[in-house]
C-alpha cells in the first residue's frame, strides 16, 4: 500500500550508515600477470585506502593489511601509489604509505614485512612520493616533492629514481610540476610532461623528451608538444621513435602520434574529449590494443579509436555499467577498468571486446532496492548568455510513498568540486539517501566543466563566483517552473569548489532558501600564495578564473561570501575536515564567528582526522544526517530517524 507523505518526510531504508560502507569509488586498476589489482577505501577502518587483487572470476584478496595505508599526498590530491617492479630478485610491490607518506617495498606473495625503499625525511621536512612507475634496470621512478618551510607553498619537486639497492637520484628538475616520467623502450631517452605556475594542468602543459644519461639522470630536455595554450594530460612510448598523447591544440582532447621531432598527428579528430583534468597524477584514459586501435575514454564512455578510419565508437556490452572513470588498462583483447551505472554501484570490471562481455571483479549490486533509485534524466538548460548548461536530474523516488497532489519536492542543487570537474549519471548513494525521502536532486555541469571542449571549460575564465552561481540558479529556476521543484524549497549544496560555489549563491542571488557548505573557499583573498591559506598546486589557480594579482585585488575582496555575510540569503550548515590543507578550516571558522549574532539560523560542524573530503564512516554518517535535519528544520518538516542538528543564530 501507498503511503502519502508530504515531500522530504518519506521514510526510506537506506541509512546514512548504509550510504557511508558504499563510500568511495575503486581506484588504480592494473593487471599484474593473471591478475588485476586495485585501490580500495574503508570507511570503517578510518578511511584506509587497501590495496587488493583478484583473478577475475574469483574473491579479491587483500594484499596489505591494517595498518599500510595505500594512499600519498603529492599536490594534496595524490597520484598512483602503487606499482609492481620486475627486479633481479623477483616480483616487488612498491606503495606510498599515508602515515609516513614513505615508499615501501615487499614481495607481493609474502607481503608480511615492508620495507623502506625512500629514506627517512630530515626532521620538519616532509617529503611525499606519487605517480610509481617502473624505470629501467627494475628501478622505480616517480614525482617526488619536498616541503622546504614553514609556507604551505614551500615545496619543491624533482623526478626521481629509487633503486632497489642504492641512493635515490634526481632525474630532473626541469618544471615546478611534473609527471609521467617514462623511459623509451630502447631505453635511450624519457618522456615526462610538466608546467609552471600559474598555470593549471588542464590550461597548458609541456610534453618534455630528454637523453638518457650514462649516470641514469636526464639530459638537457626539448618540448615535442603541449605549450601555456595546449594541455597534455596523458602521453605513453609506442616504439621507440614515437609517442601517444593526449593533448587539446584544437579545443579538444584528442589522441595523437608525436614522433621524436614533433611531429604530431591527431587519429581521430573530431569534438570529444579522450582526455580529462589532471587533479591526480598517474590518472589514464587511453590505452593501446595493437593493430592501430586504442581503448579510449570519451566524457566517461568506454569507446574504441580506430585509426583506420579516424573514428571513434562506443563499446558495446557495458550494459549497466556505461560510466568509466579512469585508469584504464589493456589485457590481451580486454579493457581493466572501474565502471558504474545510474542503477549500480562503481566496481573493478574487465570488458572481453571480441566477446562484448563485462565480467565484474567487485560486485555491481546495489545495496538498496532497485525501486529506490533514481533514473537520472539528462537535460539541458539555458545560461544567461545563451550558453547550453548541462545537467543530471534525480526525481523523488519511493515506490511506498506518494506526496499529496498538487505539491512539488524540495529541490538539492549539487554542485561538482573542482570547479574544473564534471558530474557522470553513475549511481551516487548520497543523492538516493535523498531522492528516497522525496527530495529532487539536480546535478549541474555549470561553465567550466569539464567533458565539453576548453571553450566551455573557458566559460569561467576571470568568471567563478558569476557563471557558476548563475547557471545553478538557472536549473533551479527552470526546474521550479516546469513543476518539479518548489520554488520556495530549494537548497544548493558543494564541497571544495563547490562549497565556494553554494556560498557564493548564497550571497548574492535570492534562488536558494538555504545551502550545505562543506569545506569550501571562502575568502579569496587569502586563498593565494601572498595570502597562505592554500597549497601550492592550486596557489595561482585563481589567476584564470577570477584575474591576476594585485590588478584585480578589489574582485577577490568583492566576491568573496566571507566579505558578503549581511547578504546571505538563508541559512547554511558548514562541514570542515580539522586537518584539510586545501581548503583549511580558518576559513569556515572565520565565517561562522562572523555570522554570529547576526539572526540567521546556522551550524558549524568540524570532524578531527578528515582531510579534504570525508572518509571516516563515523563522519559521513553525521554530516550526512545533520544534512538531512538541517533541510527539515529549514523547509519545516519532520525527520525522523536521525539525530536533530543543534543550530544557532
Amino acid at each position: 500500500m501507498t503511503k502519502t507523505a508530504p515531500y522530504g518526510t518519506w521514510p526510506s531504508p537506506l541509512t546514512a550508515a548504509q550510504v557511508a560502507a558504499a563510500d568511495g569509488a575503486p581506484t588504480w586498476p592494473d593487471v599484474v600477470g593473471e591478475e588485476v589489482w586495485w585501490t580500495e577505501p574503508r570507511p570503517e577502518q578510518g578511511g584506509r585506502i587497501t590495496l587488493l587483487r583478484a583473478v577475475p572470476g574469483e574473491p579479491a584478496r587483500e594484499v596489505l593489511a591494517e595498518p599500510w595505508n595505500v594512499r600519498n599526498r603529492v599536490h594534496e590530491y595524490g597520484g598512483r601509489p602503487w606499482t609492481v617492479l620486475h627486479t633481479e630478485h623477483g616480483r616487488r610491490l612498491a606503495f606510498t604509505n599515508w602515515d609516513d607518506q614513505r615508499i615501501y617495498l615487499c614481495d607481493p606473495d609474502d607481503p608480511a614485512e615492508p620495507v623502506a625503499l625512500s629514506p627517512e625525511p630530515e626532521r620538519h621536512h616532509g617529503v611525499r612520493y606519487a605517480d610509481l612507475r617502473p624505470g629501467p634496470g627494475g628501478e622505480l621512478w616517480c614525482v617526488r616533492e619536498r616541503v622546504t618551510g614553514s609556507a604551505r607553498t614551500d615545496v619543491v619537486r624533482d623526478l626521481v629514481a629509487l633503486p632497489v639497492a642504492g641512493p635515490e637520484r634526481v632525474l630532473t628538475s626541469a618544471q615546478h610540476f611534473m609527471t609521467s616520467p617514462q623511459p623509451s623502450p630502447d631505453g635511450r631517452h624519457a618522456a615526462w610532461f610538466g608546467w609552471d605556475h600559474p598555470r593549471m594542468p588542464w590550461d597548458g602543459t609541456e610534453l618534455c623528451l630528454a637523453e638518457i644519461q650514462p649516470d641514469g639522470t636526464f639530459g638537457p630536455h626539448r618540448v615535442l608538444a603541449g605549450g601555456t595554450e595546449v594541455s597534455v594530460c596523458q602521453l605513453a612510448w609506442e616504439s621507440a621513435e614515437s609517442l601517444l598523447a593526449v593533448l587539446d591544440p584544437d579545443g579538444w582532447w584528442n589522441l595523437y602520434r608525436i614522433d621524436l621531432t614533433g611531429t604530431v598527428d591527431n587519429l581521430a579528430p573530431g569534438a570529444h574529449e579522450l582526455g580529462d583534468a589532471l587533479w591526480k597524477l598517474g590518472s589514464r584514459w587511453f590505452a593501446p590494443l595493437g593493430g592501430g586501435k586504442h581503448a579510449v575514454l570519451r566524457s566517461g564512455r568506454l569507446a574504441v579509436l580506430d585509426e583506420g578510419t579516424r573514428t571513434v565508437s562506443d563499446v558495446p556490452g557495458t550494459g549497466g555499467l556505461p560510466v568509466w572513470t579512469a585508469s584504464i588498462v589493456a589485457d590481451r583483447g580486454a579493457i581493466v577498468g572501474v565502471a558504474g551505472g545510474p542503477d549500480r554501484e562503481t566496481a573493478v570490471v574487465r570488458l572481453d571486446l571480441d566477446s562484448a562481455t563485462t565480467t565484474e571483479i567487485t560486485s555491481a549490486a546495489p545495496s538498496v532496492p532497485v525501486d529506490h533509485l533514481p533514473t537520472p534524466v539528462a537535460r539541458t538548460f539555458t545560461a544567461a548568455d545563451g550558453s547550453r548548461i548541462p545537467a543530471y536530474y534525480y526525481p523523488p523516488t519511493n515506490p511506498a510513498c506518494a506526496a499529496p497532489d498538487g505539491t512539488a519536492p524540495p529541490l538539492l542543487v549539487h554542485v561538482h568540486g573542482g570547479p574544473t570537474n564534471r558530474c557522470s549519471p553513475a549511481l551516487d548513494l548520497e543523492f538516493t539517501y535523498f531522492t528516497s525521502r522525496g527530495f529532487a536532486v539536480v546535478a549541474v555541469n555549470y561553465g567550466g566543466s569539464t567533458g565539453y571542449g576548453r571553450a566551455y571549460r573557458e566559460r569561467l575564465r576571470e568568471q567563478w563566483g558569476l557563471v557558476d552561481v548563475a547557471d545553478c540558479a538557472a536549473v533551479a529556476e527552470a526546474l521550479a517552473a516546469e513543476g518539479l521543484a518548489d520554488p520556495k524549497q530549494l537548497a544548493i549544496r558543494g564541497g571544495s569548489a563547490g562549497g565556494w560555489t553554494a556560498a557564493a549563491a548564497l550571497t548574492s542571488v535570492r534562488t536558494f532558501r538555504c545551502g550545505t557548505v562543506q569545506y569550501p573557499i571562502l575568502d579569496l583573498t587569502a586563498w593565494t600564495s601572498d595570502g597562505g591559506e592554500t597549497h601550492d598546486f592550486e596557489s595561482r589557480y585563481l589567476d584564470s578564473i577570477v584575474g591576476a594579482l594585485p590588478e584585480h585585488a578589489e574582485r577577490y575582496r568583492e566576491r568573496s561570501p566571507i566579505n558578503r555575510i549581511d547578504q546571505l540569503a538563508g541559512p547554511v550548515l558548514l562541514l570542515q575536515g580539522l586537518e584539510d590543507e586545501i581548503c583549511p578550516p580558518e576559513q569556515a571558522t572565520r565565517f561562522i564567528e562572523a555570522l554570529a549574532g547576526r539572526g540567521i539560523p546556522h551550524a558549524y560542524l568540524t570532524f578531527a582526522g578528515e582531510q579534504h573530503g570525508f572518509r571516516r564512516a563515523e563522519t559521513i554518517i553525521e554530516a550526512l544526517q545533520a544534512e538531512l535535519s538541517f533541510y527539515g528544520q529549514v523547509f519545516g518538516f519532520e525527520v525522523a530517524g536521525v539525530p536533530a542538528l543543534r543550530m544557532s543564530e
